[in-house]
């Protein structure tokens, strides 16, 4: 009896531990060469993303900058609950997101911004040896004409 307890409370300590792991929270820089842009927008020549933990969700700070030299500064703070919050800064054509956490690897997100025609979706994928991240985005641009991107980083 004593040993079914501690197996039952070993596989209910792992799975608690495999459900709260992210594997995607670190220092992420975009490889413009293997990413497909989406059109529309001026490409990304540069970006390092900082992905820090906070509370049930992530804190989000992204730098970098466009082609055409505008700059990209945006950061949030979301909890993996889907629910709306606040992107604050400059550069991206959105301005709210909404995420949710698929696995340990795994996330999904809406954009959209707010009185705007911008609406997307998007998936950020970390590979199984937890080296690159392929995000995938598509939607309806600002333009009203659909978009569809893949935007690959390295961890730092």
């Amino acid at each position: 009896m004593k040993i079914s307890l501690q197996v039952a409370f070993a596989l209910a300590t792992l799975a608690a531990g495999a459900f709260c792991a992210d594997n995607t929270l670190g220092t992420w820089k975009l490889n413009p060469e293997k990413s497909k842009p989406s059109a529309g927008q001026s490409r990304i020549t540069s970006l390092t993303v900082v992905r820090e933990a906070a509370g049930n969700g992530v804190t989000v700070t992204a730098k970098g900058e466009r082609e055409d030299k505008s700059k990209v500064d945006v950061t949030y703070t979301a909890k993996y609950d889907g629910k709306e919050v606040a992107v604050s800064g400059s550069g991206l054509p959105y301005d709210t997101i909404a995420m949710k956490q698929v696995n340990a690897n795994t996330l999904s997100d809406v954009r959209s911004k707010k009185g705007g025609t911008y609406k997307g979706t998007g998936r950020w994928a970390v590979s199984a040896d937890g080296k690159t991240a392929t995000l995938t985005t598509k939607g309806t641009g600002a333009d009203g004409k659909p978009f569809s991107g893949q935007s690959v980083y390295e961890k730092q």
